[in-house]
C-alpha cells in the first residue's frame, strides 16, 4: 500500500495548515472558552471546507489533522464529519448539497448517556454527547429502529460540562415515540466507521502538536547548564511520543484508504485507527506535561488546551479499551 501523498493532497494539507495557523491562534481558542461566538470568524473560513465530507476520507483526514493541531473550535467537525455524511447515507441529497456549500450547519444526537454510538436505544429519552447543539441549524436525531429524523430544531438541550471546552457537549431530550426515516444498518455502520477514522485523524493532529511543543520546550529549557533535551530520560520520553504518533499516522491513513476503497478490512482498521490515535494523543499529553514540569500545569500556558482536547476526543466515539474489545470480537467471531 502506497502512503505517498499526491501533489493535490500535499497542496490541501499545506493550504489547511497555513489557513488554520493564521486564523486559529491559541488566543482565539481561549476566547472561545468564554464566548462561543469568538469562533464565528474561523467558521467563515472553514465553511468552504465542509464539502470534504462528501469526498475521499483521506483528503478529509489531512484537513482534520490540521484542525486537531490547532484545537479548532466551532461546528466544523459536527457539520462536515457527522451531519453531512449522514444526510448522504439517508438519501437527502438536496439538503446535503446545502450543507456541503456551507449554507447550513448540523450535528447528530445519537449516543445514550453511556456515550456509546451503538444501535441500542436508551429508554430514558436523552441523547448525550451532542456536539454544538445550541449553535447549529439542524440536529439529526436517532430514534428506535434505527430511524433518523435529520431536520430537528428547537429541541430542549442542556449544556454538559466537559474537560474540553473547545468542543461543547450537550444532552438533548427526545420523545422515544417519534419516528424518522428508517435507515439501513449497514449504511449507518459505514457512516460511523468513517466518522471514527476522521476523529482519529484529528486526534493525531493534536498529538503532533503536543509532541512538537514538547520538543521545542526541551530544546529551550536549561537545567544544570544544559538543555533538558540532552538528558537521556527526557530523550526516551520524546522518542516514545514520536513512535506513538508515527504508529497512529500509519493506522489512521491505512484505515482511511480502506474506507475509501470499501475494503473488507475497513471494520478492523477503523478500530485500530481510533485506538492508535488515542494512544498517541494520551501518551503525548502525559509525557508532554511531565517534560514541561510545573509550567505545564498553569492556566496561562497553552499546553492544557491540547491536553484537554486529547483526553476528551479519546473518549468520543469509543475509548482505546472499547475499540480493543471490538477488535477482539472481530477476531473471535
Amino acid at each position: 500500500m502506497d502512503f505517498t501523498l499526491t501533489d493535490e493532497q500535499v497542496l490541501l494539507r499545506d493550504t489547511a495548515r497555513a489557513l488554520l495557523t493564521k486564523e486559529c491562534p491559541t488566543t482565539l481558542v481561549r476566547a472561545h472558552l468564554d464566548d462561543p461566538s469568538a469562533a464565528d470568524p474561523l467558521w467563515r473560513h472553514l465553511r468552504d471546507w465542509v464539502v470534504l465530507g462528501d469526498g475521499p476520507l483521506v483528503d478529509q483526514c489531512l484537513f482534520l489533522e490540521e484542525c486537531g493541531a490547532v484545537a479548532a473550535p466551532g461546528p466544523y467537525f459536527a457539520t462536515s464529519v457527522l451531519y453531512l455524511p449522514l444526510l448522504r447515507a439517508l438519501g437527502y441529497d438536496d439538503q446535503a448539497d446545502e450543507v456541503a456549500a456551507g449554507e447550513l450547519t448540523g450535528t447528530v444526537a445519537w449516543a445514550g448517556l453511556d456515550g456509546r454510538w451503538t444501535f441500542d436505544t436508551p429508554s430514558h429519552g436523552v441523547r448525550a454527547f451532542v456536539l454544538e447543539a445550541d449553535r447549529v441549524d439542524r440536529v439529526a436525531v436517532r430514534y428506535p429502529g434505527p430511524s433518523i429524523w435529520p431536520f430537528a430544531t428547537d429541541l430542549r438541550v442542556r449544556r454538559v460540562g466537559s474537560l474540553d471546552s473547545t468542543r461543547r457537549l450537550f444532552e438533548v431530550e427526545v420523545d422515544e415515540s417519534d419516528r424518522g426515516q428508517l435507515a439501513h444498518q449497514g449504511d449507518l455502520e459505514r457512516w460511523i466507521e468513517r466518522a471514527t477514522v476522521a476523529l482519529a485523524a484529528e486526534l493525531l493532529g493534536t498529538a503532533r502538536t503536543l509532541l512538537e511543543r514538547t520538543i521545542q520546550y526541551a530544546k529551550e529549557r536549561v537545567q544544570f547548564d544544559n538543555p533538558i533535551g540532552s538528558f537521556q530520560a527526557v530523550q526516551h520520553k520524546l522518542a516514545d511520543m514520536a513512535l506513538a504518533v508515527e504508529r497512529g499516522w500509519s493506522a489512521v491513513y491505512y484505515a482511511a484508504m480502506c474506507v475509501d476503497a470499501d475494503h473488507p478490512d475497513r471494520h478492523r482498521a477503523a478500530h485500530v485507527a481510533k485506538a492508535a490515535a488515542g494512544a498517541a494523543a494520551t501518551r503525548s499529553a502525559k509525557d508532554g506535561i511531565q517534560i514541561h514540569g510545573g509550567v505545564g500545569y498553569t492556566w496561562e500556558h497553552d499546553l492544557h488546551l491540547f491536553i484537554r482536547r486529547a483526553y476528551a476526543s479519546e473518549h468520543l466515539l469509543g475509548t482505546q479499551s472499547w475499540h480493543h474489545d471490538r477488535l477482539a470480537d472481530l477476531l473471535l467471531d
